[in-house]
């Protein structure tokens, strides 16, 4: 009997076939590092739930920066862990601030590293809350101004990147306003602009300090049902200057990857969160999967998605194991 069919083998047939048809690659240049600076001295501090990720102190920050450069990666994302806080994140916007001043640090002795300043104010808050608390409610329009004053701060310093991740509505159009006025009109602005409501944040908690006391965030964050309301976030964002749009968590939202990409002409970043990165660190120190194949292949699937850039805290280790295949 004669068979009629496609042979699809013949280009997955050896190593190097394999890899000169490869329709998507990782490299060094996709990656933004996570960095959580705490203010104080001689804290190196490694977070319980994130094994390999650690709040530093500026008097490490040189040698952690170092580090980041060896691995060739290009881009970091900067958290701040304050002394005090109060009910309105002062620190947030204070000019010395720990991000202000890790970010000055950062672009005086690697001023090649790009450096992307998360604009939130949970972790300077007393409440834990991304914005002006009155009760139990978090304000919108009070917020946008305590958001425009951390941003200009933050450019100040010499951020090449604002990230704005609070979700309170206008808030593009607010930072876009006062960086504007500011005379940072050559500023990006990285918008959060599809961030959900996420069981998957818990570990960045513990990591930033910045869980909320009180309640939760879904009534700024969004529904992880929703997918059309994705469309109309991140159109807002277009419409008020965005220069990037994230989505955040990674892999159960890579749908959305994929329609925002469809649809918007902006690059596409994808936040492979805490929980995600957890997830896969304890099944490996199990011995339940193989780390290094699991993390390239999560990796890979959120640039085949559509991601352009990837946030994560595995990119040191993905960049030493995409150099050892090599």
């Amino acid at each position: 009997m004669e068979l009629q069919f496609k042979r699809h083998r013949r280009l997955r047939s050896s190593a190097s076939m394999r890899s000169l048809v490869r329709e998507n690659h990782l490299k060094a240049e996709d990656f933004i590092y996570p960095l959580f600076i705490y203010e104080g001295d001689n804290i190196r501090k490694e977070v319980s739930s994130m094994p390999g990720v650690y709040q530093v102190s500026m008097d490490h920050l040189e040698a952690e920066m170092e580090d980041i450069v060896a691995h060739g990666i290009k881009s970091v994302l900067l958290f701040g862990i304050p002394k005090t806080k109060d009910a309105c994140g002062e620190q947030a916007y204070h000019d010395h601030g720990i991000v202000q001043v890790a970010t000055r640090f950062i672009k005086e002795k690697f001023p090649e590293i790009i450096v992307v300043a998360d604009t939130c104010l949970c972790e300077y808050t007393s409440h834990g809350h991304c914005g002006v608390v009155e009760g139990e409610k978090v304000l919108n329009d009070q917020s946008l101004e305590l958001l425009v004053k951390t941003a200009i701060a933050q450019a100040e310093a010499g951020a090449d990147i604002i990230a704005p991740s609070n979700m309170m509505d206008g808030f593009v159009a607010a930072i876009r306003a006062g960086l504007d006025e500011a005379g940072f009109t050559e500023i990006p602005i990285m918008s959060y602009a599809v961030k959900y409501a996420s069981a998957f944040y818990g570990p960045f908690r513990e990591a930033a300090e910045g869980a909320p006391q009180f309640g939760d965030r879904k009534t700024y964050q969004m529904d992880p049902a929703n997918r059309m309301e994705a469309f109309r976030e991140a159109e807002s964002d277009v419409e008020e200057g965005a220069d990037f749009l994230i989505v955040k968590p990674g892999m159960p939202y890579l749908d959305i990857v994929r329609d925002m990409k469809n649809t918007f002409n902006l690059p596409i970043v994808i936040y492979n969160v805490s929980g995600e990165y957890a997830m896969v660190k304890a099944a490996a120190q199990n011995g339940w999967i193989d780390e290094k194949n699991t993390v390239l292949e999560m990796l890979m699937g959120m640039k085949r998605a559509g991601a352009d850039l990837i946030i994560t805290y595995a990119a040191k280790d993905a960049v030493r194991w995409l150099r050892e295949d090599q």
